[in-house]
């Protein structure tokens, strides 16, 4: 299971360095179209919209890997002043709630990208489906619930790796 997470940990992070290059790429080369050659910057406006699907999909393939990384707020310094009984109950608390919440929000976006799915709304300049500016949404938020149970269950800590960020391996 450990090797199958690991692999899920590099094909996220391989996926949003190559997002975040692909948008910077494609933003600097739109700049420089409207700098050097105006008159056919605007058969270049799909880069705009290709970025702002870019970005969402970053956005939410990253909230998974942000707390397994332990980069999400926490209030760190408050549990640490806990008892450890009392900080593994109240971990395992804020655990489970997210897990919850992470579930219901998987679901309630799951059957939005599905309604716009249906719609046949399309993107103004590239003319793809909405489904594909919806659809990070359910598969961010079940990433995210996948490393609240992981939390949970004590396959990692991200209060050990916020303490000590050497511990992320």
């Amino acid at each position: 299971m450990r090797a199958a997470l690991a692999v899920l940990g590099r094909l996220e992070s391989f996926l949003l360095a190559v997002l975040m290059l692909a948008m910077s790429f494609a933003y600097s080369a739109n700049v420089l179209v409207r700098e050097l050659a105006p008159g056919i910057a605007s058969s270049l406006a799909w880069i705009d919209e290709l970025c702002l699907f870019g970005l969402v999909w970053m956005v939410f393939l990253g909230l998974g890997l942000a707390l397994e990384r332990a980069r999400q707020i926490a209030m760190t310094a408050v549990l640490l002043k806990l008892a450890p009984r009392v900080r593994r109950g109240v971990k395992l608390a804020i655990d489970l709630t997210g897990l919850a919440f992470s579930l219901y929000i998987a679901q309630v976006s799951f059957t939005v990208t599905l309604l716009v799915l249906r719609s046949g709304q399309v993107s103004p300049t590239l003319d793809i489906n909405m489904s594909w500016l919806y659809g990070p949404m359910p598969v961010g938020f079940l990433l995210l619930a996948l490393r609240y149970a992981l939390e949970a269950s004590g396959a990692n800590d991200r209060l050990a790796i916020a303490v000590d960020p050497a511990l992320h391996v």
